[in-house]
């Protein structure tokens, strides 16, 4: 038998497409009931429509004009996007591929803290190496660091039945806990300075950029990263067993399968991605000139984001790249919103919640939107009786 063409699954682009409307409009919303301005002109709706529609037109369009410029007007934007959207993919990798086991790694954002330790420590303390040598150095110490963190919450749940998402989220106290203390450290705080901040990393150890813009190597490898766990997935013993174990434990030990060795594997394997996601913020920064040094705030928010980027992405390689890119152009445009537009930077966050929201309830996108659900109808019964097969996904 000849294996049938994977179908695009329409009724999920239109849903996903479906959701990011009701998304903006509900931003729209917002910032309209949010200006005081706009609202003053509304009391005057009846006698002056005009002036109020107008008002609010201008601000809605102003607002998410200058998003899309601050994300994609110019080389400038672009690269800011991939910069801001390169450790997004990362860890949105490392927590899509723990999903696909059934685990819950919530330790993103610990793992991220590791990985950012390791790379940046190597970064500033190996001095004399050639950036052929230094930069693969680093970046294999940030990923290593991620591997052992992430690995030892799989051998946990593997060896004990420890659940995941309560060692993870213990585990990020410890991580953001040591590099405070590390900070403190004379190995780790700059020479001459009181407060907790790392010295700078060595030229040889950062990521190489394109000149005058922030684009650099490490959205190349946010690229093949995500390659790599796309292979990996669909063309690997491993990968069927991570996709049998995250379908049914069980059936898998029932075939034979380990799932301890499945479970630590796929946990260091998650640890590594988030790691490397910490890489990024160390040695590929928000910067066209020099690294920020290691402190720490350094991470931000990656691991809890990269969450967010998974489950909008629905732990799919390609679709955590585009979640990623999604997200990264919403923080880099909405720096511009902010002060061109004068629009409130957390309406960016409201939005990506908002879109998040959408996309994770597709029946109350299709109960807003009754076209999508006749749609959908049509789509199923044009599927032949008998042509469903099972399998795992």
């Amino acid at each position: 038998m000849t294996a049938k063409k994977r179908r695009i699954p329409w009724s999920d682009v239109w849903v996903t497409l479906a959701a990011f409307v009701l998304a903006f409009i509900v931003g729209a919303i917002l910032m309209v009931v949010s200006d005081p301005d706009i609202l003053d002109k509304y009391k005057y709706f009846f006698a002056r429509p005009g002036d109020a529609l107008g008002a609010s037109w201008d601000k809605v369009w102003g607002a998410y004009s200058e998003l899309v410029k601050g994300a994609f007007g110019g080389i400038g934007a672009i690269s800011s996007t991939t910069a801001q959207a390169a450790p997004l993919i990362c860890a949105g990798l490392g927590i899509g591929l723990a999903f696909r086991a059934g685990l819950f790694n919530i330790g993103g954002q610990g793992q991220a803290v590791l990985g950012a330790i390791a790379s940046a420590w190597v970064g500033f303390t190996v001095k004399g190496l050639p950036l052929p040598l230094h930069l693969p150095l680093a970046i294999l110490a940030g990923l290593a660091a991620g591997a052992l963190w992430g690995g030892f919450v799989g051998l946990l749940k593997a060896r004990t039945g420890a659940h995941e998402v309560i060692v993870t989220i213990m585990m990020n106290y410890i991580a953001t806990g040591t590099l405070a203390w590390l900070l403190t450290t004379t190995a780790f705080q700059r020479p001459g300075r009181a407060d907790p901040i790392a010295p700078v990393v060595e030229w040889s150890a950062t990521f190489p950029r394109l000149e005058g813009t922030q684009f650099h190597l490490g959205f190349v490898l946010a690229l093949v990263a995500a390659f790599v766990v796309w292979w990996i997935m669909e063309r690997t013993k491993l990968g069927f067993e991570i996709r049998a174990v995250g379908a049914n434990p069980n059936a898998s030990a029932t075939a034979g399968m380990s799932v301890a060795n499945i479970t630590f594997i796929t946990m260091a394997l998650s640890g590594a991605l988030a790691g490397l996601a910490g890489v990024q913020a160390a040695l590929g920064p928000i910067s066209a000139a020099t690294p920020t040094p290691l402190t720490a705030g350094l991470v931000g928010s990656i691991g809890f984001d990269a969450i967010t980027v998974a489950l909008l992405g629905r732990s799919r390689p390609l679709g955590i790249v585009l979640a990623g890119l999604l997200f990264g152009a919403m923080k880099a445009g909405g720096l511009r919103m902010q002060s061109i537009a004068q629009t409130p930077l957390d309406l960016t966050y409201v939005l990506q919640a908002l879109i998040v929201l959408f996309v994770a309830a597709p029946l109350l996108v299709r109960t807003l939107l009754p076209f999508l659900k006749q749609r959908t109808k049509k789509t199923v019964a044009a599927v032949p009786a008998g042509s469903a097969k099972g399998g795992i996904a």
